[in-house]
């Protein structure tokens, strides 16, 4: 009677989590080097995950959908 994870996209929507804990995880790029056209590794990191976010939740509604 229950809905199948599988087929409900429940196990794609944990690809959601992905950027918020590489987010939230500060000590990680808490850093000025690797600097990438003088941008400190601190802030291109953030920025780069602002395209890689939109790609998962494309992908994940995708596969949902």
């Amino acid at each position: 009677m229950g809905k199948n994870p599988e087929k409900s996209g429940g196990v794609w929507l944990w690809g959601l989590l992905l950027p918020y804990v590489a987010l939230l995880w500060l000590p990680f790029y808490n850093a000025r080097e690797p600097a990438i056209a003088g941008f400190p590794f601190f802030y291109w990191y953030q920025f780069a995950w602002v395209p890689l976010t939109s790609l998962l939740i494309y992908l994940v509604y995708r596969k949902v959908k």
